[in-house]
C-alpha cells in the first residue's frame, strides 16, 4: 500500500510540470475568455481593437467594454503589447508583491457571478492563465512598459520568459 502512494506520488510530481508545459490558448485559455470575458471584450460586445481603445478609452470605459480578446492575436495585444502587464494587474487575485493585497478589478469576473464557490473558481481559473502566460508556479510578473509607482518596468528577460502557446 505504501509503495503504490510512493508511486503515485511520484508520477504526480513527473506530470504536474509537464501539464503546465501543456497549457494552451486554444485548449484552456480561449474556453475562460469566451465564458467569463465576452460579454465586455467581443466583437459581439462591440469591442474596440487596441489601438481603436488607446484613442478613446474614456469613452469605452463608460460604454464598458474593453479592449477585443476574443481571439488569440487580440489577446496577445494585451498580453505581449505596449499594454504588457495590464491584463496581469487587472486579473492579479491580489497576491502579487506590487498589489498590496487588493484584486485588479477584473478578477472577480473569473468565475461565475452566483458560484458560491467564487474565490476556489476564480483561483483556477487565474492558475490557468498564469500558467499560460509565465508558466506553472513562476512569478505573475505585473509589470509594464513604463514603471508604474514602486513597480518596475517590465525587462527583456520577463518578456523572454512568456510562455503564450497558441
Amino acid at each position: 500500500m505504501k509503495l503504490s502512494l510512493l508511486a503515485c506520488a511520484a508520477c504526480a510530481a513527473v506530470t504536474l510540470p509537464v501539464l503546465a508545459a501543456d497549457v494552451t490558448y486554444r485548449k484552456d485559455v480561449a474556453p475562460i475568455i469566451k465564458k467569463y470575458c465576452a460579454e465586455c471584450h467581443s466583437v459581439a460586445a462591440g469591442a474596440p481593437s487596441m489601438a481603436e481603445f488607446k484613442l478613446d478609452e474614456e469613452k469605452y470605459k463608460k460604454e464598458k467594454v474593453g479592449p477585443l480578446s476574443d481571439t488569440y492575436e487580440h489577446l496577445l495585444q494585451l498580453v505581449n503589447g505596449n499594454s504588457t502587464g495590464a491584463f496581469m494587474r487587472r486579473l492579479d487575485d491580489g497576491s502579487n508583491k506590487y498589489a498590496g493585497g487588493k484584486p485588479g478589478n477584473m478578477y472577480k469576473y473569473l468565475c461565475e457571478k452566483d458560484n458560491k464557490d467564487n474565490n476556489a473558481e476564480c483561483a483556477a481559473n487565474l492558475a490557468i492563465l498564469k500558467a499560460w502566460v509565465v508558466g506553472e508556479g513562476q512569478q505573475w510578473d505585473m509589470n509594464g512598459i513604463g514603471q508604474r509607482g514602486d513597480m518596475p518596468a517590465i525587462t527583456l528577460e520577463q518578456l523572454r520568459r512568456m510562455k503564450l502557446k497558441y
